[in-house]
């Protein structure tokens, strides 16, 4: 399932990626008392601590103890550009020196992180900026929750209360490290799991394995095409899986979780936004249940022949859908000024120089 991830680093001294449990052994086995594992856990995930001197209710000679073989692991902030919407783009740096986007998007009601689960993608979209930048390797549990840590430590002032995992890389070719990262964040950090998304491009086997993790998160399946043909001009990795697997696979999900997903779709001008594509997409998903997602394309740079829609096209897609059945929205437009919307993260931001700027836009 998952691929082989570059072993360059080690995570054994990382506390961010432990659960309550296994930060209680860590202290029995310094001579204390359980709880103060606990006390520990609550510091990592609940407080968001940077190191281990900030946790003061542990006793200093516990700290010093602890802090000749672990630490906290938090990735540092190498960057952060601002749009006029309040949505934020965290360029994050790795213990092993390997750098991630992340994304902070306040809402009135909420807020919610875009997070990133491998640095880079091997996944290849055509049309996304990270499919394009290469992979690199898997993330560990621990660099995915921290980056949700490492983000809320920055931004103290609102509790995060949405995770999505659409950043940077295919959660299910990472599939361990993500479904332990998913638990923590809803056992250690405390986000519910109903406010957590998954995002895949179709990954049959894993989709139907984590049906059976007793995880009532959102599944959201990439579709951005009604037939394979399409399907694996956009996806390279859409070659291994024919659609009438994937959403078989899906078929499954509900079944099981009783839960619906959602299937995005990307409108790339010209190539799939036609009305016989949408009648097409109504038609291949037929009873599935689970809403449209249409997302207008955003632009990446090195992909200058896609264009988006204008608005008359995508509005003529979205009524296509809805007069079939179909239950469409769509994907509300946030950080596209600074690269930070569906498809613009990569392994370093553009422009990025060394040390830590922030950007207006």
């Amino acid at each position: 399932m998952a691929i082989s991830a570059n072993t360059s680093i080690r995570s054994d001294k990382a506390l961010i990626g432990r659960t309550t449990a296994e930060l209680e052994q860590i202290c029995l086995g310094l001579g204390e008392r359980a709880f103060r594992g606990r006390q520990l856990a609550r510091w990592v995930y609940r407080r968001a601590a940077g190191n281990l001197a900030e946790m003061s209710d542990l006793p200093l000679a516990i700290r010093q103890r602890l802090g000749t073989q672990h630490e906290v692991g938090l990735p540092s902030i190498a960057r952060v550009l601002t749009a006029r919407d309040g949505t934020e783009k965290f360029l994050l740096q790795l213990a092993d020196g390997e750098h991630v986007e992340t994304v902070y998007l306040p809402y009135a009601d909420r807020v919610s992180v875009c997070i990133s689960t491998q640095v880079g993608c091997p996944a290849g979209c055509v049309f996304c900026a990270t499919g394009q930048s290469g992979w690199a390797r898997n993330m560990t549990a621990g660099e995915i929750v921290g980056q949700i840590l490492a983000v809320q430590r920055e931004r103290p002032a609102r509790r995060i209360s949405h995770v999505v995992l659409m950043g940077m890389g295919e959660p299910l070719f990472n599939y361990d490290a993500v479904v332990k990262a998913v638990r923590l964040l809803i056992h250690e950090v405390g986000i519910s799991p109903r406010r957590i998304t998954l995002s895949t491009v179709g990954v049959p086997e894993g989709i139907r394995k984590l049906a059976r993790e007793d995880l009532p998160i959102t599944l959201a399946i990439s579709l951005h095409a009604p037939d394979d043909d399409l399907r694996a001009k956009l996806i390279p990795t859409a070659r291994k899986w024919k659609l009438a697997e994937i959403l078989a696979a899906c078929r499954e999900y509900v079944e099981v979780t009783r839960r619906n997903p959602t299937f995005e779709y990307l409108l790339l001008e010209g190539v799939n936004d036609h009305p016989g594509h949408a009648h097409a997409l109504a038609q291949v998903l037929g009873d599935l249940p689970g809403n449209v997602n249409l997302i207008p394309y955003n632009p990446v740079a090195a992909q200058e022949h896609f264009r988006r829609p204008n608005s008359r096209r995508i509005a003529a897609f979205r009524e296509i859908l809805q007069k079939a059945g179909r239950i469409t929205t769509q994907r509300m437009e946030r950080g596209l000024r600074i690269a930070a919307a569906c498809g613009q993260l990569r392994r370093v931001s553009v422009g990025a120089g060394p040390g830590r700027a922030t950007a207006a836009a």
